[in-house]
């Protein structure tokens, strides 16, 4: 099965390469590169545990399958003594304190970290665009948005700057991006990783999740990062996912699809011509394929931002310069708190932090935010019907292709929309995976809560199928 970890492994144990080559050579390539997905570069501790792996394989010992591996973090991981900005000015000279558990579970595993990398400010937005450090490009076109908003994070793999990255999920922000950029992402199911030292956006639908360029890749990184952890209660067991358990296909019998996807006036017709050619590809093989009915993308998109946007606001409270962050003073305590946030956030962050405060407010909270909360029940309720009629939902992972740097920016609600077919997953906390197959900007396959070890399988089998 492919593996740039594996490959790249074998050469290390072999001698054909040095961990410290290796690592220059991704650094440097970083340090030219013309798509802005670097925020900060972590040259010395990376070469200086480069040069660690070296003396091991030196001195005849063993080394892990993802010791001296290079990746890449999204800038909202901590990772102690790194700048962890957040892509933002409020947390622009932040330094982290304490590691993230599931960064931590790499670097003990001896994976070797490179670069921060370019996002939207706190995981504000669908583009890349929204960061201080300018526009993430998309790498196969530059002229367009890379996806958001791990779209550095993307970019980075499918340049081949870093082997794998981790990004963070909470309303498609892998899977968008990974599409975007033809490479595979997953959004794991809430809880499988924990959570603990990511900046939260928003807390009830946030996950971590690995952007390769290989299947296998991602298993490799998925079953690392994995597992409970005291510091996040919302973190539950799970099994190891073997690479034979997802080299073959006997156990996938029956997908579908949400037809109003597909019948939404909103989607591109290449997309939907591609799509449906997909699903015919797959009936050939003997697969039964049916059409589901689910909520309109629309309702799907007003109920994510109504709750997506109450928890930011709530998350971003915090961030006034009390405590940490860029403190701008102001006449009096008020005035301070004030000029700090409207100078130091994004136009997108004040945006959902405004619009969650809206609805979380006396008088909109019963009509706004409740209801939100219980149309999220009833879509988990939804899918829990439709996994007892199949195995994987296949969908498109956006309605249309990546628009041009800056065409976002004028216009919010369209960047909103573009997350239509990715949040409804995301709010039934169910893992996602985006596959560079199908159309322009992939597939998106989606099982049931922990169902990681099917969707990895369905991925292989589509990989030779499509």
């Amino acid at each position: 099965m492919d593996s740039q970890i594996k490959q790249l492994h074998q050469q290390l144990v072999n001698k054909e390469i040095s961990c410290t080559t290796l690592v220059q050579e991704r650094l440097e390539l970083l340090k030219k590169n013309a798509y802005n997905t670097v925020n900060s570069l972590l040259e010395d501790s990376a070469l200086a545990l480069a040069a660690k792996v070296d003396a091991k394989i030196a001195n005849g010992e063993e080394i892990g399958l993802l010791e001296g591996i290079p990746f890449g973090i999204k800038d909202v991981y901590m990772v102690q003594g790194t700048y962890t900005t957040a892509s933002s000015d409020i947390l622009k000279n932040y330094k982290s304190a304490y590691t993230a558990t599931a960064i931590q579970k790499l670097l003990d595993a001896g994976a070797i970290p490179l670069v921060k990398e370019n996002c939207d400010s706190f995981g504000h937005g669908s583009s890349s665009e929204n960061t201080i450090f300018g526009a993430v490009k998309n790498a196969i076109n530059p002229e367009l948005v890379a996806g958001g908003s791990s779209g550095g994070s993307a970019v980075n793999v499918a340049k081949d700057y870093t082997v794998f990255s981790i990004g963070g999920d909470t309303g498609g922000s892998i899977r968008q991006p990974a599409g975007y950029n033809n490479i595979y992402g997953l959004k794991p199911t809430y809880g499988r990783i924990s959570r603990y030292g990511i900046m939260a956006y928003a807390s009830s639908t946030d996950c971590v999740g690995p952007l390769a360029k290989t299947i296998e890749d991602i298993r490799i990184v998925l079953n690392v990062m994995s597992g409970k952890d005291g510091k996040d209660q919302t973190t539950i067991a799970s099994t190891e996912i073997s690479e034979q358990a997802i080299s073959n296909n006997n156990t996938i019998k029956t997908v579908g699809y949400f037809k109003n996807f597909i019948e939404n006036e909103a989607i591109d017709p290449k997309i939907k011509a591609d799509f449906l050619a997909s699903i015919e590809k797959i009936k050939a093989t003997g697969i039964e394929v049916k059409e589901l009915d689910f909520f309109k993308s629309d309702t799907l998109v007003s109920t994510y931002y109504t709750i997506a946007m109450a928890e930011t606001a709530s998350n971003l409270s915090r961030l006034d310069g009390t405590n940490y962050g860029n403190r701008i003073e102001g006449e009096n305590l008020k005035d301070t708190y004030s000029i700090t946030r409207s100078e130091n956030f994004s136009e997108e962050s004040k945006r959902r932090i405004v619009g969650g405060n809206q609805v979380l407010s006396q008088g909109f909270s019963d009509e706004i935010y409740l209801k939100g909360l219980a149309l999220r029940d009833q879509i988990s309720a939804n899918f829990e019907k439709d996994f007892k009629e199949v195995d994987i939902i296949i969908s498109p992972v956006t309605p249309n292709t990546p628009p041009k740097i800056g065409d976002s920016l004028k216009d919010p609600l369209a960047m909103y929309l573009s997350d239509a077919y990715t949040v409804g997953f995301s709010l039934g906390q169910l893992p996602t995976l985006t596959v560079p197959q199908g159309t322009a900007t992939g597939l998106q396959i989606t099982g049931a809560k922990n169902k990681e070890q099917t969707l990895l399988k369905f991925a292989n089998f589509l990989k030779e199928t499509i």
